[in-house]
């Protein structure tokens, strides 16, 4: 199934295995749309505002830079901003349509405390509100769902935080590596790859039939929800995250006498090889936990030299792999019915 071609554009008919698969072009693309940004120093703290797939550029870029600025990054999901912004505050709200609702008011109310307030989005609302007042905006190509544009979201982040001086010309430079990364991977995993010789395809057989838990630690958190939003509006499946170490807090008392659920659970660790002693150790023991409870356990390793590809090489993976299970499910991965509903449901709401 997952090798025949025909059989993929007749369930996948709208072409989300593609666009998932452009990644790494659309990346080079994006950084196009990024000349001449413009910027100033003197940033005090980050706000990157956004919902669903628009927000999660911001948590990768929180867990990338965690470690290498100085400058305080927080990522909101709400229709309200934090007290504590002002006029130093390098305020970024991603909306792909441009009209999400969330968004567009966290706009305002930073607008209102007189942050520095930029746009990036394929057009809309926000794309307006961003000319009228000033703002710088960038504006991504249409047609794509949210969740997979992220490329069109995250690379323009990343430049306005360069532009801004919030990050170096040397941190910068780890996209050009990621893009390659990326490529290189996009050859091992992409649809054309036979089954028997394609990681992505055979992660997505495996798990076919279960419920799917996602692990990772430090800046593969983000990853590992990630993993987890795709599954959920790809492959249309229910799944679930944690992170490395707070769920050995608490997850792995569930997991030690609830088998079964764990019978019919896949756990799947994000790895890397920069794990900590500690870390490492922890996961050894998840694995025996896991596995004494018959779940299926699941290893899926970061390649690339810098923080930046390792992190991108896992969510790509996982991209993948939703698109595969969706197929595999014979199901088209594209259409959300349930978001449209509940948008109409919203709408009714003055």
């Amino acid at each position: 199934m997952l090798d025949d071609p025909e059989v993929i554009r007749r369930i996948d008919s709208s072409g989300m295995l593609d666009t998932v698969e452009r990644m790494p072009d659309q990346m080079e693309d994006a950084l196009g749309l990024t000349e001449g940004i413009e910027g100033k120093e003197g940033i005090s703290n980050v706000i990157i505002s956004g919902m669903g797939g628009s927000a999660i550029s911001g948590d990768m870029i929180q867990a990338w830079l965690k470690g290498s600025t100085q400058i305080p990054i927080y990522v909101n999901r709400d229709y309200d901003v934090p007290a504590w912004i002002g006029e130093k505050t390098l305020a970024i709200f991603i909306s792909y349509s441009g009209n999400t609702e969330e968004t567009l008011s966290a706009f305002e109310k930073a607008m209102s405390k007189k942050s520095i307030c930029v746009g990036i989005s394929s057009g809309g609302i926000l794309e307006e509100k961003c000319k009228e007042r000033g703002c710088i905006h960038i504006k991504v190509p249409r047609g794509y769902q949210p969740r997979a544009a992220i490329a069109y979201l995250l690379v323009p982040t990343i430049a306005i935080l360069r532009a801004f001086k919030v990050i170096t010309e040397r941190s910068f430079s780890e996209l050009k590596d990621a893009i390659m990364t990326l490529k290189s991977m996009k050859r091992e995993v992409g649809k054309i790859r036979k089954e028997r010789d394609n990681k992505a395809k055979q992660i997505a057989r495996e798990i076919h039939g279960t419920f799917p838990h996602i692990y990772g630690w430090s800046y593969l958190a983000p990853v590992a929800r990630r993993w987890r939003t795709q599954l959920n509006e790809n492959s249309k499946i229910i799944a679930r995250e944690d992170m490395i170490p707070e769920c050995n807090h608490n997850d792995i008392v569930g997991w030690s006498a609830n088998k079964e659920v764990s019978k019919i659970s896949s756990c799947i660790i994000l790895r890397d090889k920069n794990e900590p002693e500690k870390i490492k150790r922890r996961i050894e023991f998840m694995k025996e936990i896991f596995k004494e409870g018959d779940a299926k356990v699941i290893e899926v390793e970061a390649i690339g030299r810098r923080k930046l590809s390792r992190m991108l090489s896992l969510l790509y993976m996982g991209d993948l792999v939703s698109c595969y299970l969706a197929i595999i499910r014979g199901i088209d991965p594209t259409p959300v019915t349930v978001i449209s509903r509940l948008k109409e449901e919203l709408s009714k709401v003055k």
